[in-house]
């Protein structure tokens, strides 16, 4: 199996790929189907792309019922450090999030299940970010955390006009 399946805990699994380097540079897979099934991780159905400059706060989204996505988040370019916040009200984590660094020298995978809003900060500038989804985008079931739930580690932060207007985890539209 060209993955190791490392779980981080509250169902958030950090995907290594078995990266093949030669002269060239390397080769690696980011997705495969059947791997991906025998860890429970469903198959993607959309795929996004972002870029971003050092600073830049992306989150804290999610989507819920009945268009809730889990997430692969892979990083083929720069550094960025990825969060998950577990929004599962009947949850033991409930509130509690992880956060790994993802980058295009580890090439790790980050798999965050429906049920977590999901953000990230760009630690190096023109970052790329692409996010593998199980389900379609929504406009009407997008929600968001404000990104001040989580410590980030460059405090001068770049975030969208949406993004400032993300309610606290208190007020927030949480799942069962």
């Amino acid at each position: 199996m060209p993955f190791e399946f490392e779980n981080l805990g509250m169902g958030i699994v950090l995907i290594k790929p078995k990266v093949f380097p030669d002269k060239r540079g390397f080769f690696l897979e980011v997705f495969k189907s059947e791997d991906f099934t025998k860890a429970e991780i469903p198959n993607i159905v959309q795929v996004n792309m972002s870029s971003s400059l050092k600073g830049v706060v992306r989150g804290l989204h999610y989507q819920i019922t009945p268009k809730e996505q889990g997430k692969l988040v892979f990083v083929p370019k720069g550094k960025i450090l990825d969060v998950a916040v577990d929004l599962r009200k009947s949850s033991p984590t409930f509130g509690k999030y992880v956060k790994v660094e993802l980058n295009d020298e580890n090439h790790y995978i980050l798999w965050i299940p429906p049920g977590f809003a999901h953000g990230f900060q760009a630690l190096e500038d023109s970052i790329v970010v692409y996010f593998l989804t199980h389900n379609e985008y929504s406009k009407s079931h997008e929600r968001c955390v404000n990104y001040s739930y989580v410590d980030w580690p460059i405090k001068e932060f770049i975030i969208s006009d949406k993004d400032l207007q993300c309610s606290p985890l208190e007020k927030a539209e949480v799942f069962k």
